[in-house]
């Protein structure tokens, strides 16, 4: 057989084993559903005997329930971001880099091309981030996963159990996730708790329903304690605006090791993650804003649907080889020649709510918004798509 096809073969049969953590999560959550819902609360003899307890528990169960499967599928099917093209070496480029054999020309290289896009970070040597496996510049806060084999924006870590990447388009799904399953089992403990006394006190009916309530209660207690450690961890990521990666190793900027670069402020931190209305926090739909880049200037990613994120930082020592022009970058000027729109904004957070059902910025929009605020702004920023 053909190398080619046996390694077709082989990722093949590692993407089917991928799946499994997931077909084991849903196995279970399938279970618990069977065992509260058919044999705790509605079976021929239930546990739960009083009708008005019943109605209340099986409300309140499938508000949680729905609320966990709904963020649960968003976290697994939401496509990770990758970075645009404009942060992939052009064939001339890669041509030249293969030529030099010296890693500082090959760096030479790299800055000259970095100065057209708004890269701030550097790895620990203070060299130009770049993907060899990808042939990009990464986007800051862009690392690549060995998993999915791309470069992901604002990667947080692969997760086993959703079979994704958590980053820029589905952390938000992941938190909820984490909350509402993390919700579901104290829920489902709590109620179950008294039932699982009367197993052992021999107060419940001779029936299989039983051995349900009683592994319903191990189950769901022993998830409760190592979702509430993953989430509280999560939390304080969200707080300080960092991701898994970050607080595993520090960003470097061209000052140096900064692991509070990124961060501005709990409210600000938090609505980075969860967006400005409060209304779409508790549900799994994209909202979310961008991650920090530095304080006085700005960068828009847009995916393939046309979703613009931000993202500002409070750093204050800037880049001086990066361009500091408002309405002069090159990038802009490149993605103008392409037919790309790079709109320009003020730094307002009150403008920057981002549902995925945005649609992408036209001339337009740039204009009107242009004849409102004026054609010039000092609170203008670097833009780039992503």
């Amino acid at each position: 057989m053909a190398p080619s096809g046996s390694r077709s073969i082989k990722k093949g049969c590692q993407r089917v084993l991928y799946w499994i953590p997931v077909l084991f999560i849903a196995l279970i959550v399938a279970w618990s559903y069977y065992a509260y819902v058919l044999q705790l609360c509605i079976g021929k003899k239930p546990a739960v005997s009083r009708s008005m307890r019943r109605f209340v528990y099986l409300l309140v169960y499938h508000v949680v329930f729905i609320m966990f499967v709904w963020a649960y599928w968003q976290t697994i099917f939401t496509k990770p971001m990758n970075p645009l093209k404009e942060f992939h070496l052009s064939y001339s480029d890669k041509e030249l880099l293969e030529r030099e054999d010296r890693g500082e020309s090959q760096q030479e290289i790299l800055r000259r091309i970095a100065k057209d896009l708004p890269i701030y970070t550097r790895t620990n040597s203070g060299a130009i981030r770049f993907c060899d496996r990808c042939q990009l510049l990464k986007p800051d806060r862009c690392h690549h996963c060995s998993v999915c084999d791309k470069c992901i924006l604002k990667m947080d870590h692969h997760c086993p159990w959703v079979n994704n990447c958590v980053g820029f388009s589905n952390y938000k799904f992941f938190m909820l996730f984490l909350a509402y399953s993390l919700l579901y089992c104290l829920f489902i403990t709590a109620t179950d708790l008294q039932y699982f006394i009367k197993f052992w006190t021999n107060g419940l009916p001779d029936t299989q329903a039983k051995f349900h309530i009683l592994f319903l209660f191990f189950s769901a207690s022993m998830f409760s304690v190592s979702l509430a450690s993953l989430f509280i961890y999560h939390c304080w990521l969200v707080c300080k605006n960092r991701s898994t990666l970050e607080a595993v190793r520090s960003p470097v900027f061209r000052h140096g090791t900064d692991k509070n670069g990124f961060s501005l402020g709990f409210s600000k931190n938090f609505r980075q993650v969860f967006g400005d209305e409060s209304k779409y926090w508790p549900l799994p739909v994209f909202s979310r804003l961008g991650a920090p880049i530095t304080c006085n200037f700005e960068s828009r990613l847009k995916d393939g649907q046309g979703t613009v994120a931000r993202f500002p930082t409070c750093l204050v020592n800037l880049d001086p080889e990066q361009p500091s022009s408002p309405t002069g970058s090159n990038l802009a000027n490149k993605g103008a020649a392409e037919g790309r729109q790079f709109p320009s904004k003020p730094l307002r957070e009150s403008q920057s709510r981002l549902l995925i059902s945005t649609p992408s910025w036209s001339e337009s929009d740039s204009a009107t918004d242009k004849d409102k605020k004026g054609a010039s702004n000092p609170g203008m920023t670097i833009e780039n798509e992503a």
